[in-house]
């Protein structure tokens, strides 16, 4: 799978930077919905990378993350892993309850970050299927608030038959002046990429440069 994603050519990455558009999108509608609130979002940006870079895009390893984990399962499983940094954490339970919390440790806390989490990946999934045709659905999620390091042993810990790359889109939510920054890596089986790349009409021998990883 990691030379799958290292070979994605230009035109491929933006096909599926669509993909993440309409994706956050759909998500920032959902948030809007749920939050009772006008949401926007910056149009998401889309690159390949290591799953050890996930730290230092969240800031450094011993920056608190919250983290939802879900596996996509049918025409092309894979895993959706949603990041959120502690500063974004505090907006969106401020947005939620209505009141700016103390600590985001708390049971209240975290059930409501998990549940905006949900809304958000499962939004993003709900894009995939509509653009491709896929009826994929989702496993139970599962939420994570550690560290960035720690977060990524747990994500390693789950890996199995997945490979050491993922497509990273990141957005930004406004609600007002607030921004809350969220990070999507989409971790697809073998395969599966290409399934998603020939659905939305993004993959021939053409389009895959064979020398681009070497």
């Amino acid at each position: 799978m990691s030379d799958q994603i290292s070979r994605l050519t230009p035109f491929q990455i933006d096909a599926l930077r669509e993909v993440g558009n309409i994706g956050a999108g759909n998500s920032a509608t959902a948030l809007a919905q749920f939050l009772e609130r006008e949401i926007k979002m910056e149009v998401p940006g889309a690159r390949i990378l290591s799953l050890e870079e996930i730290p230092e895009i969240m800031g450094g390893e011993e920056r608190l993350v919250g983290c939802v984990l879900l596996r996509m399962l049918g025409e092309a499983p894979g895993k959706i892993v949603y990041l959120v940094d502690e500063k974004s954490m505090y907006r969106l339970l401020t947005l939620a309850l209505g009141y700016e919390p103390q600590e985001i440790s708390g049971e209240m806390e975290q059930s409501a970050l998990q549940e905006i989490a949900n809304i958000l990946s499962g939004s993003f999934l709900n894009s995939i299927n509509k653009m491709t045709g896929f009826n994929c659905v989702q496993s139970l999620p599962s939420f994570v608030l550690d560290m960035a390091g720690a977060v990524l042993g747990s994500i390693a810990a789950h890996e199995g038959q997945f490979g050491d790359q993922a497509l990273f889109l990141e957005t930004s939510f406004y609600e007002g002046d607030n921004k809350i920054f969220s990070k999507f890596f989409l971790i697809p089986e073998p395969g599966s990429l290409e399934k998603i790349l020939g659905a939305i009409g993004a993959e021939t021998d053409e389009q895959i440069d064979p020398g681009a990883n070497g």
